[in-house]
């Protein structure tokens, strides 16, 4: 009786299995939006010609720097014996940051002040009261950030392009979506014959005081800018010292190659400066598209 049973329990398993796999193949399958398109057929997107602004710009990083930095040292040694000022605390010319007491046994002196040599702000208190201090300790760190100016390095290749007063835009790391507005100020005379660049500097006005010095800050410099019939950069092909761009054919059902001379140019969009007019339409890059490939440009 005990076999039979197991008989049956075993044709069950089975069975089941059975009509689980029929299931699994004949399933309908889930329709592919790629299915409709024959294999040796390429899905493409058009792009409508158009003028555009195109600007050429020059991005390049340094650090913020305020306007004047003052390290104090004392005029005497000794020992720090106060912090009239801390960090953050506003301070005017020859204004006392700290005393020092002289350290010479058997004398007894007053205080000797610590002045600050600029109007500005306390950056940085860089020693407790009673640290042992000589005419070559920095105690501390003044600032005037109302304003302040980022060196940066810049290719000679571009010393043709840049000008005294030329705006500039500098943004931070720190203040996402937030933008400064600078002036190219200062152009080396000289280029480093080692990096083959030349140092500018660049000037922002900081009445906010949201610009930190020390900051890592990436200044925008347009160097040039046109208004021209364009193209997205991707979209243009280029092999064997030729440009060129497919188009579609008349009934929109192949590929056309089309060579055309290139312009101006910037990261992402290029001149078209013959070969297409404003309002033609191309076809976005495609990997493996050629002259006469069948394409698919959808609805």
């Amino acid at each position: 009786m005990k076999k039979k049973t197991s008989k049956r329990i075993t044709a069950c398993v089975i069975g089941a299995v059975v009509i689980l796999a029929l299931v699994v193949l004949l399933k309908p399958k889930a329709a592919n939006p790629l299915d409709s398109v024959a294999k040796d057929v390429f899905a493409v997107r058009p792009e409508t010609v158009q003028k555009r602004d195109l600007r050429h710009q020059l991005i390049m990083s340094g650090s913020v720097k305020a306007w004047e930095e003052a390290t104090l040292y004392p005029r005497v040694s000794g020992k720090l014996l106060k912090n009239l000022l801390r960090e953050g605390d506003s301070v005017k010319k020859n204004q006392t940051v700290s005393l020092i007491e002289r350290d010479e046994v058997g004398a007894v002196y007053e205080p000797v002040v610590v002045p600050s040599t600029i109007t500005g702000l306390v950056g940085r208190v860089y020693l407790d009261p009673g640290a042992n201090v000589t005419v070559s300790t920095p105690v501390a760190l003044v600032v005037n950030q109302e304003r302040v100016r980022v060196a940066v390095d810049m290719p000679e290749r571009y010393i043709g392009e840049i000008y005294k007063g030329q705006p500039a835009t500098l943004r931070v790391d720190a203040l996402p979506g937030k933008e400064f507005n600078a002036r190219l100020q200062i152009i080396s005379p000289v280029v480093d014959s080692n990096s083959r660049a030349v140092a500018v500097e660049f000037w922002a006005d900081n009445a906010k005081g949201l610009l930190k010095s020390g900051m890592f800050a990436k200044v925008d410099v347009t160097l040039s800018e046109k208004n021209a019939v364009s193209i997205a950069k991707k979209s243009l092909y280029r092999q064997n010292g030729e440009s060129y761009v497919f188009v579609p054919s008349q009934d929109g059902r192949t590929a056309q190659k089309k060579v055309v001379s290139v312009g101006f140019e910037n990261t992402d969009h290029l001149e078209i400066a013959d070969g297409l007019k404003e309002g033609d339409t191309i076809l976005e890059f495609a990997y493996g598209l050629q002259d006469g490939s069948k394409i698919d440009m959808g609805k």
